[in-house]
């Protein structure tokens, strides 16, 4: 009954990563499809590619802050109940917002359900509120940080090519939105993948079959599945796309051109690139909404649609109190269901 469990548990994870890139992939290809650098298959098979190989690139740091939000005692098998329930209050908030069309972040619907299902199991003191707040103080400092690096790579740009023809940095940075699109992927996949790779290692100590001390590593064969699971999930997801909200992202924010898309995404890929060095789980899309909304402002803010933005952000600020109730309903219907 226990492996069972753990298996389905293990199986929704993977569920969860692909939906995970399905949803965010409007973060790695809005900008691109936008500018009609790419047609939108070849912009998701193009990041999809980049998401998988993200895991040669990046330690897994994300995944070892992720696994420790809940502090876990392996004697007691309810926790694999946590895990499950946290998974499934983040899929129903995933997909209710994909529906909706808003971009929100499938990692803080993570880290809600994970939160919301421990504090319904044992109350407030079985979470490491520490690495909580970590993760909550990026909620504005990454789009900020996109925000700013948006605007000031823009008006480097707009500088440094001032003496240009439209058409020639046109035609440059088409060709340059290929790598920044392929950097802005590899990013995303270095800092989402990870967080469902930490909630398998939490299950599976909950399950006692891993030690608390556990490292996550492509050398370790006991975990090598599951980092190889985690990215091919996320690929798989990112190569259906999610296109309701490509069209939130790269179309209604602001209008964008090859030159404003590169820098829009050269500003994402590096915040992801600082944040995932240091083990933060930030949101990919609160990160390249920001630098959106940066390049948009460097011409005029009237550029901006700022009632589309306003939405995003409500559904920034409700992800993790939302998804952490659903996860705690959860709990209770499987506490309910085992007597």
């Amino acid at each position: 009954m226990l492996l069972s469990i753990v298996i389905f548990t293990v199986l929704a994870a993977l569920v969860f990563d692909t939906i995970n890139g399905f949803h965010d992939s409007a973060n790695s290809i809005a900008t691109v499809v936008s500018t009609r650098v790419l047609s939108p298959r070849a912009a998701v098979i193009w990041a999809a590619f980049f998401n998988f190989i993200a895991m040669f690139v990046f330690a897994p740091r994300v995944a070892d802050t992720i696994s420790k939000i809940v502090i876990i005692d392996a004697g007691d098998p309810v926790y694999i109940y946590v895990v499950l329930a946290g998974l499934l209050g983040a899929i129903v908030w995933d997909l209710l917002t994909w529906w909706w069309g808003l971009p929100t972040s499938s990692s803080h619907a993570l880290i809600g359900g994970f939160v919301g299902a421990g504090i319904a199991h044992r109350g407030v003191g079985v979470i490491r509120w520490e690495k909580v707040f970590l993760t909550v103080k990026y909620i504005p400092l990454a789009p900020i940080m996109g925000f700013a690096l948006g605007f000031c790579i823009m008006v480097a740009v707009y500088w440094i090519f001032r003496k240009w023809r439209p058409n020639t940095i046109d035609a440059f940075f088409r060709k340059g939105q290929l790598l920044s699109a392929a950097l802005y992927s590899l990013n995303h996949g270095g800092n989402d993948a990870q967080k469902t790779m930490g909630i398998i290692v939490a299950l599976l100590v909950a399950a006692g079959y891993f030690s608390p001390d556990v490292q996550l590593s492509l050398l370790n064969p006991k975990t090598l599945w599951i980092i190889l699971s985690c990215h091919l999930a996320m690929a798989i997801g990112t190569a259906f796309g999610g296109w309701r909200i490509v069209k939130t992202m790269g179309m209604k924010i602001t209008k964008l051109k090859p030159v404003g898309g590169f820098c829009a995404e050269t500003a994402g890929a590096f915040t992801l690139f600082v944040a995932t060095h240091y083990g933060v789980p930030v949101s990919t899309t609160h990160t390249i909404t920001g630098a959106i909304i940066g390049v948009g402002s460097t011409t005029k803010f009237s550029t901006i649609k700022w009632g589309i933005a306003a939405r995003i952000m409500w559904a920034w600020v409700l992800t993790i109190p939302c998804s952490a109730v659903v996860a705690s309903l959860c709990f209770y219907l499987f506490q309910a269901l085992l007597g």
